[in-house]
């Protein structure tokens, strides 16, 4: 009797065993994109780190999720979360242009963004956003800004340089190819400390109240749909 109760919790076992092994097996492998933006998204000893990040990555566990975080310019990031299957973005601003096109799982952050000059250039003295139209800003692809900056008269070739990551257009800005970068005050620390640039040295001179935003964790819309929705009751039901 004894030799019979032990063969029936092993197979109970076995077979829960072989449950979970194949629930895990069948779940689709998760990738996690997003960019270079300090604090907020940083890389440490080639890890995707940073305080936002670590948000994220609280929902993926609140979840019971495992992901690959990767790190592309803002464009490359995007695109990749259009087109392929079982992906995640962060920290995206939700507008109308993009509602259509991802699954939006939970706000993660915040920013708000202006026009930042080098101090030494005194043709970059502006009141108004209109003024910035007479000079060139350099703004990421794909960013909300030149979404923004588009609808108010900005054109790309003229007033807007587009580039391919934030990195990119500090370059630009510090070589003084451009005179604006659009950045966010309270971010642009680990920037200044990436080009041993002094806060001195720079000056924000206009914000731009539209571009104040709630960032988001957002999937790709051919993404399982019970991965969203477990990421979504998960994000829930953390505390905020």
């Amino acid at each position: 009797m004894l030799a019979k109760v032990t063969v029936r919790f092993l197979v109970f076992w076995v077979s829960i065993l072989i449950f979970y092994s194949h629930e895990l097996l069948a779940q689709p492998p998760l990738q996690v994109v997003t960019e270079l933006s300090p604090p907020a998204q940083t890389l440490v000893d080639d890890q995707v780190a940073g305080t936002v990040t670590e948000r994220v990555r609280a929902i993926l566990d609140a979840a019971n999720l495992s992901a690959e975080f990767r790190m592309y310019p803002w464009a490359r990031a995007y695109n990749l979360t259009l087109s392929r299957a079982n992906t995640l973005i962060y920290a995206m601003a939700r507008t109308p242009v993009r509602e259509q096109h991802f699954h939006w799982i939970a706000p993660v952050g915040e920013y708000r963004l202006g026009l930042l000059r080098l101090r030494s250039n005194q043709h970059a003295l502006i009141s108004t956003l209109d003024d910035a139209k007479a000079l060139v800003t350099a703004v990421q692809r794909e960013d909300v800004a030149v979404e923004y900056l588009a609808t108010q008269g900005f054109e790309e070739g003229k007033s807007l340089l587009i580039t391919a990551d934030i990195t990119a257009s500090w370059e630009l800005l510090l070589k003084g190819k451009v005179d604006f970068i659009v950045e966010d005050p309270d971010a642009m620390q680990g920037m200044l400390e990436q080009f041993a640039v002094s806060a001195s040295q720079v000056d924000m001179v206009y914000l731009i109240p539209q571009l104040a935003q709630t960032t988001w964790l957002a999937a790709s819309l051919n993404t399982d749909r019970q991965l969203v929705e477990r990421l979504q009751n998960a994000a829930a039901a953390m505390p905020h």
